[in-house]
Order: structure tokens, then C-alpha cells, then sequence
């Protein structure tokens, strides 16, 4: 599994965006997300999903995640999330998948 290696972020707290940070979590951990989001009880449930499905796909199995969520789509969080992780240094660009 992939680890990260510094804390990172993504995204702006603008009206249909997301900002994501990340950091390294705890050693068998797993994936830690705190979620404050306007549209929480409609969709708090499909963003969590999107994120950790996001991380799942990249390999990383010890992360906290920190997403602050203005309404974005799905499309929005799985790119500031890939993003965020790219700036962690997990992944580069060209290896996104």
C-alpha cells in the first residue's frame, strides 16, 4: 500500500467546490474522513463514498482526510481529491487512473 508523504491540499471554499486536505494517518489507521458539508443529509453519504473510493483505487490505505464541501459534484471531489494526493506526492499526474 501507498503511503503518503507530507500533508496536502485542494480546492477553495467557493459555492460548488470542495476543499480537500490530506495527511498522513496513523500505521493500520485506514481511511479517516471528517466532512462538513451544506448538503450533508441529502448527500453526505455519496461524497464519504466518492472520497474513499478515490483513495481506494490510488492504493493508499492510511490517510486522514479533511473535506470542507460547498455542493460540488461527483466530478469536482474525485479531481480535488486525485489533485490533493498528487501534491502529497502519492501520486504524479501521468499515473492517475
Amino acid at each position: 500500500m501507498v503511503q503518503l508523504l507530507r500533508p496536502a491540499q485542494a480546492g477553495t471554499l467557493e459555492s460548488n467546490d470542495i476543499m480537500i486536505t490530506v495527511a498522513p494517518g496513523e500505521a493500520g489507521g485506514g481511511v479517516v474522513i471528517e466532512l462538513d458539508s451544506l448538503v450533508m443529509a441529502q448527500y453526505g453519504a455519496v461524497i464519504r463514498q466518492t472520497l474513499a473510493d478515490t483513495v481506494a483505487v490510488q492504493g493508499i490505505a492510511d490517510v486522514y482526510i479533511k473535506a470542507v464541501d460547498r455542493g460540488a459534484l461527483d466530478c469536482t471531489i474525485r479531481a480535488r481529491m486525485l489533485a490533493a494526493l498528487a501534491r502529497a506526492g502519492v501520486i504524479s499526474e501521468g499515473v492517475i487512473v
